[in-house]
């Protein structure tokens, strides 16, 4: 028989229990602590808002979140097209690069989907 003693109370506030970190007011929450723009971020910002003719918003560097965000919005649209589903260049390269490696062929259906490709890429990387 093991002894469970009780404890009534403990977690009143009235009675000083403070609330646990991260929760309430105890500690600031991670959502609300921000973490300023990496110096990449910045300049891949700067260089979009040159070609679009967008200004940057003020303080924004202040915040990762909010920069990505402005980035995603003014970024190129991705291409649809029929060649869209092809692999790049660099991924048939490295995809290449792994096969003389391993001495073995890359499969002729990874050329024609850069999913196929990808999945390859990661199930051949030497370790």
């Amino acid at each position: 028989m093991s002894f469970q003693p009780q404890f009534p109370g403990i977690f009143d506030p009235d009675k000083g229990a403070r609330p646990a970190r991260g929760s309430d007011s105890a500690q600031p929450r991670q959502a609300d602590r921000r973490m300023p723009a990496t110096e990449k971020q910045m300049n891949y910002a700067r260089i979009l808002a040159r070609k679009t003719g967008a200004d940057l918003p003020k303080g924004i560097e202040n915040d990762r979140t909010a920069l990505s965000d402005w980035i995603d919005s003014h970024k190129a649209p991705v291409h649809d097209g029929p060649f869209a589903a092809y692999p790049s260049a660099k991924q048939v390269a490295f995809a290449e690069r792994i096969a003389r490696l391993k001495r073995r062929d890359v499969p002729e259906e990874c050329f024609r989907d850069k999913t196929l490709m990808s999945r390859w890429i990661d199930g051949n990387k030497p370790r």
